[in-house]
């Protein structure tokens, strides 16, 4: 009986045991000319753009990872809020609105002041034509 229960065990702890695996690269070899270029399907261009306007395609694509990295930032605010997480303080003190009092969703937009979101869209404005323009391809925005 012990012989058994020993061998059981015996038995179960390999199941622990890190199995060998094979070294190989991790590097990855990418032209930039072939983003986008899924094989065996090719570059996915519906519309034709990158045959027909070859100069905007790298303006296309910058303007893309910039919109993206602006969309991830809007997801991690969107979860934080989401969670209860706020600042302390005023929004608006004119208005007597602090920041709890914003409710969560789509309808904290509407509780927000009108000179609030002048201000949100003033400081997009200010994103999009000045600090990360959509001329800069190299996608290094600071």
């Amino acid at each position: 009986m012990k012989f058994a229960l020993f061998a059981s065990l015996a038995a179960t702890a390999s199941a622990f045991h890190a199995a060998p695996s094979a070294r190989f690269s991790t590097a990855v070899q990418v032209n930039e000319l072939e983003l986008g270029n899924t094989a065996p399907l090719g570059v996915y261009d519906p519309l034709g753009w990158l045959d027909t306007e070859p100069e905007a395609f790298e303006r296309r694509r910058a303007v893309e990872r910039k919109h993206g990295r602006i969309a991830m930032a809007a997801v991690v605010g969107t979860i934080v809020h989401n969670n209860d997480i706020e600042f302390d303080g005023y929004l608006s003190p004119s208005n007597n609105l602090k920041f709890s009092d914003i409710p969560n969703g789509v309808d904290g937009i509407r509780a927000i002041p009108t000179q609030g979101l002048l201000q949100i869209l003033f400081f997009f404005a200010l994103v999009e034509l000045a600090w990360m323009p959509a001329s800069q391809y190299d996608g290094d925005y600071g």
